[in-house]
């Protein structure tokens, strides 16, 4: 991956204006997009108030140029979490955005392969599916069986379906600021 400093500020920056644009109905700023911004890059956006989560949605695989992710998801994150209600106009000075940029998916067999701190799990089994970032299970100080069971719980499955022969289990990495 390997965001340099001007594109983690110019992500963070547009992740901001995108959601001003939406709360104030202001037209979007148009700007020059750094080339290096342009591939296209799973990402997650997630808003904080005040430390707390407020909103977090995102891409899992690149379906769009990295820049028009992270547009796109401050704005689902701020008022599309289906958990928060839409972001009001006197949240917006108690708010942090914090962006994820994911690797690939790398689907693993053994569950030893799983990192804690340093990987993010992707579980599907049938129609469901769940993922957590690689800061959750650091935030929240989980080993790798209780990170498991959190993602498959996010999934909608049974805590202990990651055992389960027709359950895929992906890793991925991120970079986060």
């Amino acid at each position: 991956m390997g965001l340099s400093k001007e594109d983690k500020e110019f992500l963070k920056q547009l992740a901001r204006d995108a959601i001003e644009a939406r709360l104030f109905n202001k037209k979007f700023p148009k700007r020059k997009i750094l080339e290096s911004l342009k591939h296209n890059q799973g990402a997650f956006v997630t808003i904080k108030k005040k430390g707390e989560l407020r909103g977090c949605i995102g891409y899992i695989k690149g379906y769009l140029p990295l820049y028009e992710t992270v547009e796109q998801m401050a704005q689902h994150a701020a008022f599309n979490d289906p958990r928060f209600d839409a972001l009001r106009k006197e949240e917006l000075k108690d708010i942090d955005i914090e962006i994820s940029v994911l690797s690939p998916l790398k689907k693993i067999d053994n569950i030893e392969e799983i990192e804690v701190g340093k990987h993010g799990i992707y579980i599907e089994k049938g129609f469901y599916s769940g993922l957590l970032l690689p800061q959750v299970a650091t935030e929240y100080q989980w080993d790798r069986k209780t990170f498991l069971e959190h993602t498959c719980y996010k999934a909608g499955l049974d805590r202990d379906a990651y055992k389960d022969k027709d359950t895929n289990i992906y890793i991925f990495t991120a970079e986060v600021f």
